[in-house]
């Protein structure tokens, strides 16, 4: 069973509007997408949390290597004229939003690319209000003033290079919102700083969890 949509993201266009962006609803393949939500940890808190510090499930497991695999990586090369042979990856999960999450922000300068692979099921009307639902912005200012509006659900990816113009948020929502987040990281002095709190992150939650 293919876990990854890989035409469809081959095939998407870039969109320059509000800046340049991919946008591939159902990357991850409607039969895989059941066996990967079953296979996320329940997660009480809010914030991201490194891959390495969680117990996921097999099926979990293959989507983060997939996502940081070299089709993948070859794929986001081409699409966007870079070259990320030697960018290193930090890969999260976030599995809870309250209404401290989806202020209006650019990401650190420390990650080139963003990708967000969102992993809800799409079904009901938990998104019908446009809450949790990430915008990407044409100012800084305002959240209405957005030319895309990304329903996280249903294994839709997004990714986009990180620039100083490249404001996003999302209206308010309190509840469960899974969202893998990976970044094709800088080799500068942020990002290896970005990278060690990463990886001491991961080290101390496996040592709280063994405990």
């Amino acid at each position: 069973m293919a876990m990854f949509d890989f035409d469809k993201f081959r095939a998407s266009p870039v969109a320059a509007e509000p800046y340049p962006h991919i946008l591939v609803p159902n990357f991850v393949t409607p039969d895989a997408l059941p066996e990967v939500i079953a296979a996320l940890p329940a997660m009480r808190g809010r914030g991201s949390f490194p891959i390495g510090a969680l117990r996921i499930g097999a099926a979990a497991k293959g989507l983060v290597a997939g996502l940081e695999g070299e089709e993948f990586r070859a794929i986001t090369e081409q699409k966007f004229g870079l070259d990320l042979h030697e960018a290193p990856l930090m890969t999260t999960l976030r599995g809870n939003s309250d209404i401290k999450d989806g202020r209006i922000h650019t990401d650190s300068t420390a990650k080139r690319v963003t990708i967000l692979l969102y992993l809800n099921p799409g079904t009901g009307n938990a998104w019908a209000d446009q809450k949790g639902c990430l915008r990407l912005l044409r100012s800084p200012g305002n959240l209405e003033d957005y030319a895309m509006e990304v329903p996280p659900v249903d294994g839709t990816l997004l990714v986009f290079p990180n620039a100083a113009n490249a404001w996003h948020g999302h209206k308010q929502f309190v509840g469960q919102r899974y969202v893998i987040q990976m970044n094709y990281m800088t080799t500068g002095v942020k990002a290896r700083s970005e990278l060690r709190r990463h990886q001491f992150s991961a080290f101390v939650k496996r040592l709280r969890r063994a405990a």
